[in-house]
């Protein structure tokens, strides 16, 4: 989804200014949420690190594949703060559930 050409994003009816970015939190919500639940032991700092390298390759991608997408500063900082969420949103789980 993070490298799928950008000019299919106003096909649909729900499609909308900013829509990219709201994608972004969500896959990376996803992402961070799956990635923590596989490996529960390993330290928050680790964690944030890979989701980051993660994000920037993608964009990195998003450039150099000429497929409609571009490097955006605003979709690291999607990426980040959906990492982040879907982080609180495991240990809230976990917190609450076991």
């Amino acid at each position: 989804m993070l490298l799928k050409p950008g000019e299919e994003n106003r096909e649909y009816w729900f499609m909308f200014e900013g829509i990219d970015k709201v994608l972004h939190v969500s896959i990376f919500t996803a992402l961070g949420f799956s990635f923590i639940a596989a490996f529960p032991k390993i330290k928050f700092s680790y964690f944030f690190q890979i989701i980051l390298i993660y994000a920037f390759l993608t964009e990195i991608l998003q450039e150099e594949m000429k497929v409609g997408r571009s490097m955006e500063s605003l979709d690291i900082v999607a990426d980040t703060v959906g990492c982040l969420i879907g982080y609180y949103i495991y240990k809230m789980f976990i917190k609450h559930f076991f």
